[in-house]
């Protein structure tokens, strides 16, 4: 048997239950994952407590639960190519992945990937890395960002906004990020320049010479950059569903450059940019987990080890 987190109804973090469950294994083209480490996003317990949510990414119930995580490849289906046994990887597994074992195909899709990883990046940093990191890239290509960029990113203390605004600043753009004056001082540390959300938001950064906005939160952000005059082209949104306000672009993990883990995992093997891991919960809390990451209020990714 093997252990896997399992809910049957739609709810907070009281609805999730750590299950036995048959052991699952490789078929034809397909890898099983020891899965060491699952990371979580807002996303997880989003489809969880929203039955409209779940439909969108067709989760149905009973359903498992994350996406992102970290292992070792302990069993290869025939004809599978890539990948062999005693492999270190890291992927997503939509609804899957806070499960002792993950099977997967090795061919990327929206609903699961994988990759190696890379000598001298630890599992816990490893799972914190795809849906997050995949988001990031995918905000800031959708922008054009470039050298000499002021960006304007919403929501930049989250989970996405600590890999935004590194990348961000990677490529020479300067970063202003909003959040609450609690993470300030976090979000320089990474980077960025720091604004208070909320209403004014517009007066406080006009002065400051934005050309382009990631919206990584709601629509505020967005709508703020409209109000400036910045082109809809260079504005996208990450959380505000697929019709946006003013014409702007609405993007996600699916859309990220195809080089966005290698250049993000490059990046951390350089000392360029830093994974903080905010909270580590063993698979038996894992409702203390969400309910720490659903608040909104850690600073840093949480995961979750088996």
């Amino acid at each position: 048997m093997s252990r896997a987190v399992i809910y049957e109804k739609f709810g907070g973090p009281e609805v999730l239950e750590v299950r036995e469950v048959p052991e699952p294994h490789a078929g034809p083209g397909e890898v099983r994952v020891r899965v060491t480490v699952a990371g979580l996003n807002p996303v997880d317990w989003g489809i969880a407590s929203n039955p409209e949510a779940a439909a969108r990414f067709g989760v149905t119930l009973p359903a498992g639960f994350g996406f992102d995580f970290a292992g070792v490849v302990d069993e290869v289906g025939s004809g599978t190519t890539g990948f062999a046994v005693g492999d270190r990887v890291y992927g997503g597994a939509l609804g899957r992945a806070v499960a002792d074992h993950v099977v997967l195909g090795t061919v990327a899709s929206a609903s699961e990937n994988l990759w190696h990883t890379p000598e001298g990046i630890s599992d816990e940093v490893a799972a914190a890395l795809p849906i997050a990191g995949m988001t990031a890239s995918a905000a800031l290509a959708a922008v054009d960002l470039r050298s000499g960029d002021t960006v304007l990113i919403g929501g930049a203390a989250g989970g996405v906004g600590i890999f935004a605004i590194q990348l961000a600043t990677l490529t020479g753009a300067r970063v202003i990020g909003t959040a609450s004056e609690s993470t300030f001082e976090f979000l320089r540390k990474l980077g960025a320049e720091p604004v208070t959300y909320g209403p004014g938001l517009a007066d406080r950064v006009r002065a400051l010479g934005v050309t382009a906005a990631a919206d990584l939160f709601s629509t505020e952000t967005a709508e703020t950059a409209l109000a400036l005059g910045i082109p809809p082209h260079r504005i996208c949104t990450v959380a505000a569903g697929p019709t946006p306000p003013g014409g702007v672009r609405a993007t996600g993990g699916i859309d990220a450059p195809a080089d966005a883990m290698d250049r993000i995992t490059a990046a951390i093997l350089a000392g360029k940019l830093t994974v903080p891991i905010a909270a580590s919960f063993p698979i038996d809390k894992i409702r203390d987990a969400v309910a720490l990451q659903s608040a909104r209020h850690v600073h840093g990714k949480v995961v979750v080890t088996l």
